[in-house]
This record gives C-alpha cells, structure tokens and sequence, in this order.
C-alpha cells in the first residue's frame, strides 16, 4: 500500500509542475494577440478571425503581361527629363461644337506673346467662325463627340497627338468653349512651365456616382479601390501627354465598359474616370489632384452652373482667381458631400486657378471690360 501511495504520488506531483507552465504560456500568446490589438488597430471592430490573419502574408496580385509591359513603358517616359528652352510653348486645345464665343477675350490674353503659344481647335459639330488671327485656320480633323461617351476621350486624344507634333510644346490645356482665362499670359506661362507636376483633378468619391460606376470588367486592370473621378480639363506636361497616347491597355477598358448603361444602372462618364484613374495608378505624384479650371459645381445637377453677364462683378472674379482651397463635390449624402484641400504650386500654396468654366456668351463684354482688372491681382 505504501508504494502504490508512493507511486501514485509521483504522477500528481509531476502534473501540478506543469499545469501552471501551460497556464503562463497561454496567458502569454493572448495577452500578446491582446497587445498587438490595441498597438495596431484597424478600422471598424475586429474580431479573432481578424487578428489571427493579419498576422498571415497578404496576397499580392501577380500584374499580366500587357500591365508589366504598360508600366514599363511609362517608367521610361517619365526618365525623359522636361525640355524648357526659350522656345518651348503652351499648347491650348479647344474642344468645342463650334464658334468659340469668347474668341475676343482670348486674343486679349493671347496679344503680344507670339511665339509662346500654339491653338488648336476640335469643333465636333461645325466650322468655326473666327475673329481673331490666332485662331484662324487652327482646325484638327474632327469626329462627332457625344457627351458621356468614349469619343469625348478620343478627341482628347486627338488633340493631343496633333500638338505632340510640334516639339516645342511642352504643357497641354484642354479648354471648353466655355472657357475663360483668369490671369494674365506672363502668369500662366510661369505657372504651367515652371511646375513639377500635370494639373489633372483625382479624387475618390465612395458615392453611387464615383466608385459605383466602376465595371467588374475592369478586373483585374482596374481594381474598384483604384477607380477615381475628377473633372476632364486637365493641363499636363508633354511626358505625361506621350503616355497617354502610348496607352492602350487602360484606354481599351474604359472604352469597352464605361459608358451610360453598359452595365445595370451605372452612368459611368469615360471622360470623368480614364485619366483621373489613370494616372493615380500610375504616376500619383506626378498629378496635383486638382484642377486648375474653375467651377461651380453649388446647384448639385448633372451640369455645373453657368455664369451670365449679370452674375458677374471685379468682386466675383477676385475671388476666384484668389481662392487658394479646391473644392471636390462627391455623391455621398443627401446634397453631396465636399472635400477640400489646399492648392500647392512646387510645395508653395498658390492661387488654385488658371481658367474658368462656365460663362454664357452674353458676358463676354463684361468679361473684356473687366480683365485687365481681375488679371492685376496676379504676381
């Protein structure tokens, strides 16, 4: 009896060493999971399942051959340092139905700066009639342009590739009709030259009018968290302007799958997403995010407002060739929500805006009157 005591003894004796060894080991890795919880939190709750696999390698998408070729492609582009000489030029394309109404107002900004400018002109309905020599006869081979469709990036396009042929043009301005300038040459001449950067606006807009246009075609180019959105007047430097012709692979899914009504109910605007979308992919420090035309986007419709004679004053046009602070209106909430952020020129907070958009014909006379006036508040 005394030995089986013994021998039994021994076992329990064994056992309560090491059950508060398993005890302290267990309560170590939780506490630890614990720890790294509180150290590294996500957004929204967490549950164990959550934990455990962020702590698993995240899977990373393996690009195909037609993408590691496109990037490759832009990265050499981009090694092409900036060519600025005397000569170099500002290349301004219009895209318009026809007669640009406010010829006079840009032949003022135009006047006494030969030599440092190049027109071009995509009317998509008709002929233009002109008053001023710098637009005469600076009409590109056209083709219709319907709002909303792919053929509003081709002829983006297609002025492009017309102004890439002249090699002393290196900064590119897609103007509407509609479109007025707001500083004087000298100014804007400086502003777009002499940045590091393409001025195209990108932003995501979560709402059913941004990201919710994106097209499960897209994959697995154009992933939806990539999807941007942002007004198609962009100005951009020649090296981003040869990617753009470059690119195929990114064009060819907008032009297969965004459209009005491709897909379900989703109006996605080819012109509103292709280069915003774009560029974030592939060059995101290269573009400000913003625009540097002005709009007033206040009436939340499809169209932004339009400024008659009446509306405007030297007090209203003060105030937007000063406004330093962008405004991005999503389609999130009830009357769409805003972002806002400062405008940065090289790291310098600057005047956000160049040109503006839109203003009726009968303005014109007021806007002549009063341009060398808002124009004197540039430095």
């Amino acid at each position: 009896m005394g030995e089986a005591q013994k021998t039994f003894q021994g076992p329990r004796h064994h056992t309560s060493l090491k059950k508060p060894l398993w005890v302290v080991l267990t309560v170590s890795v939780i506490s630890m999971l614990l720890i790294s919880t509180h150290m590294f939190p996500r957004q929204g709750k967490r549950s164990s399942s959550d934990t455990l696999s962020s702590w698993l390698p995240v899977h990373v998408r393996k690009h195909t051959d037609e993408e590691i070729a496109a990037r490759a492609v832009v990265r050499d582009i981009l090694k092409t340092p900036p060519f600025i000489t005397q000569n170099s030029k500002i290349a301004f394309l219009f895209l318009t139905p026809g007669t640009l109404p406010f010829e006079k107002l840009w032949d003022e900004f135009f006047k006494g700066h030969e030599g440092k400018f190049s027109i071009y002109i995509h009317p998509s309905k008709e002929r233009p009639v002109h008053i001023s020599r710098h637009f005469s006869d600076r009409e590109i081979h056209s083709d219709e342009v319907t709002w909303g469709r792919i053929s509003m990036v081709d002829a983006e396009k297609r002025l492009l590739v017309n102004a890439l042929e002249d090699p002393d043009n290196q900064h590119f301005v897609l103007l509407s009709e509609s479109c007025i300038p707001l500083h004087t040459f000298d100014y804007t001449y400086r502003y777009l030259l002499y940045s590091n950067i393409s001025f195209i606006e990108s932003f995501v807009d979560p709402g059913q009018h941004g990201t919710g246009r994106h097209m499960e075609h897209m994959l697995p180019e154009i992933a939806k968290e990539d999807f941007r959105k942002g007004a198609q007047w962009f100005t951009m430097k020649r090296q981003h302007a040869v990617i753009v012709m470059a690119d195929g692979l990114y064009y060819s899914k907008f032009r297969e799958y965004c459209g009005p009504g491709i897909e379900a109910d989703k109006n996605c605007i080819a012109d509103e997403h292709y280069l915003p979308t774009f560029f974030s992919m592939l060059d995101p420090m290269g573009i400000s995010n913003w625009s540097v035309t002005y709009v007033d986007w206040s009436e939340r419709r499809w169209h932004p407002k339009t400024y008659a004679a009446h509306d405007i004053s030297l007090e209203f046009m003060k105030n937007v060739t000063s406004e330093e602070t962008s405004t991005h209106v999503t389609s999130v909430g009830e009357h769409g929500d805003e972002l806002h952020w400062p405008c940065k020129w090289n790291g310098i907070t600057r005047p956000c805006y160049l040109f503006a958009r839109k203003f009726h014909p009968d303005a014109l006379d007021t806007l002549v009157n009063l341009f060398p006036n808002y124009t004197s508040t540039a430095s």
